[in-house]
């Protein structure tokens, strides 16, 4: 295991090392956004611009915002995207307060962030606040019940475990997108189990991305041992991923 870290931020080439079923869901919503290759668009959590990446392969006239709480996910994205110049614009910013852009974008896209954000009503009304009337939202996050045997087991090793997360229904989701502006609501789960390589690529996994924030809180000499555990307990080498998928309209007056 690797901690070449700050405690609190990502291991992001790390990150960027595991995160294919990120990238794979990332480019599954970024086929629901309409786009006719000239716009400007937020992407709301970019990480490391694997899916930015992609983005900008439609958008040949257009930019993009690439937004991150992670000032880790920030720089690791500034490597990956530096081809596209001045395309791309970088922001380090925290979706549930008001965001720091002068201009408004014409879309939003954001896979794999939402449920790190633990006030929803803020975060869209954020959002709002800097999308274009008409504009579209589309992203995917993780939704109700996500990850939950994984969630039961790292409880089992260690029952001071805890996990910062925000995992909403579709329902609560559609009734905060209409209250802060947006139309033409969508919101949906969707169950994304997935496998990984027993051994050291699971264990990979959950040491980056779901145990990352509460390994921060235990003793340097016991963040290895308890990954270990949790792998070991794992009925099998797969994620329960359940997605929160959504996609909305800013309407003409925002309520935000």
């Amino acid at each position: 295991m690797t901690t070449d870290r700050p405690d609190g931020d990502w291991n992001a080439s790390k990150y960027d090392r595991v995160a294919d079923p990120q990238t794979q869901w990332g480019a599954e919503v970024l086929a629901r956004l309409p786009l006719g290759g000239d716009e400007t668009v937020l992407d709301a959590g970019c990480g490391t611009g694997r899916v930015t990446e992609l983005l900008l392969a439609r958008l040949p006239r257009g930019r993009v915002v690439a937004l991150d709480f992670s000032g880790a996910m920030l720089a690791e994205a500034r490597g990956r995207l530096a081809r596209f110049g001045d395309q791309v614009t970088y922001v380090q910013a925290d979706l549930g307060r008001p965001l720091p852009l002068s201009e408004p974008v014409d879309a939003v896209l954001s896979t794999a962030t939402f449920h790190w954000v633990m006030d929803h009503d803020a975060l869209f009304a954020n959002l709002a606040s800097v999308l274009r009337p008409g504009g579209w939202l589309v992203a995917q996050c993780g939704g109700f019940g996500n990850v939950a045997t994984m969630l039961r087991v790292a409880r089992e090793v260690h029952p001071g475990f805890t996990r910062r997360h925000n995992f909403q229904t579709p329902e609560s989701t559609a009734a905060r997108l209409g209250a802060t502006g947006f139309d033409h609501v969508e919101s949906w789960l969707s169950e994304a189990p997935t496998r990984f390589d027993p051994g050291a690529p699971f264990e990979a996994f959950l040491e980056t991305v779901c145990l990352r924030t509460f390994l921060d809180e235990l003793p340097p000499a016991e963040r290895e041992p308890f990954v270990k555990a949790v792998a070991a307990r794992m009925p099998e080498p797969v994620l329960d991923y359940v997605r929160l998928n959504l996609t909305a309209r800013r309407g003409e007056t925002s309520h935000a």
